[in-house]
């Protein structure tokens, strides 16, 4: 006979962790992980990483969760290893090999590369690969992919801000390159490293792929899944940092207790401020975040809030012995 299952009691946890996703594991399920292993009620991701990339993944529970898509239009930087002299099918090592062609090496000087890696920084356009979860009449091209069709993609406009491209080996000790990108959302990696490898006149496929920076948000502030499944009950909850670790480049605003009780009702407020396009306001005593807005002729708008009883459950757990 089988025992019945113990029903997890949830509760509301309020703020972000910075999971170190390890390799095989889609973000989801990373998620779902982390939820489970911290009792939470709520939470959502900041954008996924394949089940082949590895680094820096937000994971926002409760209150959090308001502020997710800021994180999902922040610049990211990657650090990913491509095998040059092969192309796949999926533009990574999961594919099938398309071609295979010789690598000369008087591409590979410094001096080249970075001619190379400066043809692909600043704004540029990028074709998105066939293998993706991008949708066409209601269905993901990767559907489309692996039933053999391949469908016409427009070309959509990212910006990389800076690329670094250095002469490696693969894990295997075959030609590579180490490539170190800081973009714009939207921009698929894998398609960069195969359009650089079309570049260097040998092809390239995708091996490694690390994201090691969003939104200003680093592998250093980063716990790993396995950190977090070593710690008993509420230890874990010392990873949960602030819901504001998301709020990077947010001008803060601070308010007296009238002027913060009215904007939590989603009322403006003037005051002194000059323009700003993303603020993010607390209220004086206590001190809590109340949300986020902008600041457009000294008038302070609100744009996400946080509820009450959200509120009251962060100061709550901030008084709570650790």
């Amino acid at each position: 006979m089988t025992a019945p299952r113990t029903r997890v009691q949830r509760r509301p946890v309020h703020g972000v962790v910075l999971l170190d996703k390890p390799l095989g594991l889609s973000s989801n399920d990373a998620l779902q992980k982390v939820k489970w292993l911290l009792r939470a009620e709520k939470a959502g991701h900041t954008g996924t990483l394949d089940p082949l990339a590895t680094g820096v993944l937000p994971l926002c529970f409760g209150a959090a969760t308001k502020f997710s898509a800021l994180q999902l239009d922040a610049p990211k930087t990657y650090r990913a290893i491509a095998r040059l002299g092969q192309t796949t099918t999926t533009a990574d090592a999961e594919g099938a090999v398309l071609q295979e062609r010789a690598v000369d090496a008087a591409q590979l000087t410094a001096d080249n590369l970075a001619t190379v890696a400066a043809r692909f920084t600043g704004a540029i356009r990028q074709i998105p690969p066939m293998y993706s979860a991008l949708k066409k009449d209601g269905k993901a091209l990767y559907e489309y992919a692996r039933a053999g069709e391949t469908i016409e993609r427009p070309a959509r406009d990212i910006f990389i801000y800076g690329l670094k491209i250095a002469k490696t080996q693969d894990e295997s000790a075959q030609p590579a390159i180490e490539i170190e990108v800081t973009c714009s959302k939207g921009t698929y990696i894998r398609t960069l490293a195969e359009d650089i490898g079309q570049a260097l006149g040998c092809g390239a496929h995708l091996r490694s792929l690390r994201r090691t920076e969003t939104g200003g948000l680093g592998l250093a502030q980063c716990v790993t899944l396995a950190q977090l499944e070593a710690l008993e009950g509420d230890a874990r909850l010392a990873h949960v940092l602030p819901a504001d670790h998301l709020l990077q480049g947010h001008t803060p605003i601070t308010l007296g207790a009238e002027d913060a009780a009215r904007f939590l009702t989603g009322l403006r407020r003037r005051g002194p401020w000059a323009d700003a396009d993303a603020v993010a306001v607390y209220a004086d005593q206590p001190r809590a975040l109340l949300g986020v807005g902008h600041i457009h002729a000294g008038e302070l708008i609100p744009d996400r809030l946080l509820s009450p009883l959200e509120i009251q459950q962060i100061l709550e757990g901030m008084s709570r012995p650790s």
